[in-house]
């Protein structure tokens, strides 16, 4: 009888096996509030509760934003969601389109947006005055993420040990599903070990195993989608790893 391992399946046969059901962007829109926060240059922050780093400061342009109940413990990390004001006379009917990248509440808010993506609000012209309002009633939904050209990528995270303590974070993770679980494959004792998330998007795991590493990670309660050897056997906190794969 093989190992789990033997039913690696296909790379190229998984990037679809995904349960729309499970998965979908909305239709229609949600009311709430937006507030927003400020920077130096308009950006997201690099220290959001994501823990994404610089990443999750300038990813989309620095289109990003905190949410509150969204945030789901980090599984609505990397969500993305059109986010339009409701005064016809300021606002713009596009909004903006942002991706979650921190953890953030104020007044009665669902979004604190970037400085940048908050005057994506407005009517040309009409920034000043939605700054001046400091918080909103908007309306959003959630859309489907846009990455092109980029493939769905894990990152060690900095704040990885090599050999002995190994953190991963998936970027550019396009479409509307979720990763709700990441295992690494220990071939010593013929079995998956799931990672804990630790905070955020950030999975990790004391004592990893040796030599190149098998993950597979779970998409909004789908099918496994499994990577051989994605990781090398030297691994370095800091460096990205392509799995030349995207998600719907």
């Amino acid at each position: 009888m093989g190992s789990p391992l033997d039913s690696y399946i296909s790379l190229m046969c998984v990037i679809m096996i995904l349960l729309p059901s499970l998965c979908y962007s909305q239709d229609t829109y949600v009311s709430s509030r937006a507030t927003y926060y400020g920077s130096p240059d308009c950006y997201g922050t690099p220290t959001g509760a994501c823990g994404y780093k610089e990443y999750g400061s300038t990813i989309n342009g620095g289109e990003v934003t905190g949410v509150s109940k969204l945030f789901k413990n980090g599984t609505g990390c990397g969500a993305c969601y059109q986010v339009r004001c409701k005064y016809s006379q300021h606002c713009s009917e596009e909004g903006t389109k942002v991706v979650v990248t921190d953890h953030g509440e104020g007044d009665n808010t669902d979004f604190v947006l970037s400085a940048r993506a908050y005057s994506k609000l407005a009517l040309q012209g009409q920034a000043e005055i939605l700054f001046s309002y400091g918080v909103v009633d908007i309306e959003y939904k959630r859309i489907s993420c846009q990455y092109p050209g980029y493939s769905l990528v894990f990152k060690v995270h900095e704040h990885s040990k090599f050999p002995n303590y190994l953190a991963l974070i998936p970027i550019y993770q396009a479409g509307v599903s979720e990763i709700t679980a990441v295992e690494l494959w220990q071939e010593d004792c013929k079995e998956w070990r799931g990672m804990r998330r630790a905070f955020g998007a950030v999975w990790d795991m004391p004592n990893p195993p040796e030599g190149a590493i098998n993950l597979r990670f779970q998409v909004s309660g789908s099918s496994w989608v499994q990577l051989k050897s994605l990781i090398p056997s030297e691994w370095k906190a800091g460096a990205t790893y392509n799995t030349a794969i995207q998600l719907d």
